[in-house]
């Protein structure tokens, strides 16, 4: 059932639109992430929804209700913000109580519901504290279980493990799904960081230039980007992207790379003969016999280890650049000025159509289908 939609939403500050007719539906209990970079309106989305600022034109409806004439107050709707926000002047406790004294519960029952989210968030020991006497992961799960007291059908997290430090912000990344699916809420969850969207979201709205350029999970987003823009968000190192011409010929379907030959699914016979981009995943890119159909030969240039891989950029014989990464210990004897032959699956390559960036997906009927 959908809990929260979005028809047509349009908000503008100025001459300026930050979003364009934008429009979403966010099922029962779904962790939605909002991702996309600075300045793409995710916060004003969320504003929206929680009745801080009104849309120039457009719905935001909670089961089928529109929000547009209902106060902040009555909209169900928490919020936890990637400052904080707490009372400088309240003890922790207070911060977590504040929007439980605008409900009927008082004494008694706001301390029980005070104390019950703060053990569950590990900082029962602390709400006596001032906000300044805690540190940026108890602050952090203040402002969280200030948003959660209220049991609120909508939760809106703002980017909420920004300022923390990298340990907590991975502990934080186990322990949310956990934490949101016993509260049953559904979570619009904004980040800029693709991989706490791809840990978080069961699915996933990438916002750009004020619009949604695709919906959909994690999986989905990662193999099949919509468009260039959206799949060069994901992925570290970025995914490599060449020039190249699709050619059907005998019942083969092939794309030149400069002088190289990459076999292709039979589902993008279409293509043939159209400007394209053809992207390449790093982890896709493998090592293949000299002499086969398709190999690329390469030396390497330079070699980074990221985290447990270790990428490296290798220098084609006609310059093309190319990103790989792969496990420690795969390949470990391919060091720099070492000579490589690579190449990738017909199934991991994607065409993009140059003009309009937009992917091109094979023909179902005559190839594996990607979307």
């Amino acid at each position: 059932m959908t809990t929260l939609a979005l028809n047509n939403v349009t908000k503008r500050y100025g001459k300026d639109t930050i979003l364009d007719a934008v429009s979403l539906s966010i099922e029962d209990g779904e962790t939605l992430a909002i991702f996309g970079p600075s300045g793409a309106g995710k916060t004003v989305l969320l504003r929206l929804i929680a009745g801080m600022t009104e849309p120039e034109a457009g719905e935001i409806l909670m089961n089928g209700e529109d929000l547009i004439e209902v106060a902040p107050e009555h909209r169900s709707v928490g919020m936890a913000f990637q400052n904080f926000a707490l009372f400088p002047h309240m003890s922790a406790f207070e911060n977590i109580a504040a929007p439980l004294e605008a409900k009927p519960a008082k004494g008694d029952g706001i301390a029980v519901g005070v104390r019950k989210i703060a053990e569950l968030l590990k900082i029962d020991h602390v709400l006596n504290h001032a906000p300044r006497a805690l540190s940026n992961g108890q602050k952090q799960r203040t402002a969280l279980a200030r948003a959660l007291v209220g049991a609120p059908k909508i939760l809106l997290l703002d980017d909420p493990l920004r300022n923390v430090d990298a340990k907590l912000r991975f502990e934080m990344r186990l322990e949310l799904p956990r934490l949101l699916e016993g509260f049953g809420s559904t979570v619009l969850y904004v980040t800029q960081d693709y991989r706490e969207a791809m840990a978080l979201g069961d699915r996933i709205a990438v916002l750009m230039d004020g619009r949604f350029a695709q919906v959909g999970t994690p999986e989905e987003i990662y193999l099949a980007p919509a468009t260039i823009a959206v799949a060069e968000l994901f992925g570290d190192p970025v995914i490599n992207l060449f020039d190249a011409e699709v050619m059907a010929e005998d019942g083969h379907v092939t794309a030149r790379v400069g002088r190289a030959r990459l076999a292709l699914p039979a589902g993008f016979k279409a293509a043939a003969g159209r400007p394209v981009v053809l992207g390449i995943r790093p982890e896709s890119v493998v090592r293949s016999r000299a002499g086969s159909a398709g190999a690329i030969n390469a030396t390497v240039a330079a070699l980074l280890p990221l985290n447990d891989r270790m990428v490296r950029l290798l220098i084609t014989e006609d310059g093309q650049e190319f990103y790989t990464s792969r496990d420690f210990g795969e390949g470990s004897d391919a060091g720099e000025g070492a000579t490589l032959t690579i190449g990738a699956a017909p199934e991991d390559i994607m065409l993009f159509d140059k003009e309009s960036g937009h992917r091109i997906a094979p023909d179902a009927a005559a190839g594996r289908p990607i979307e």
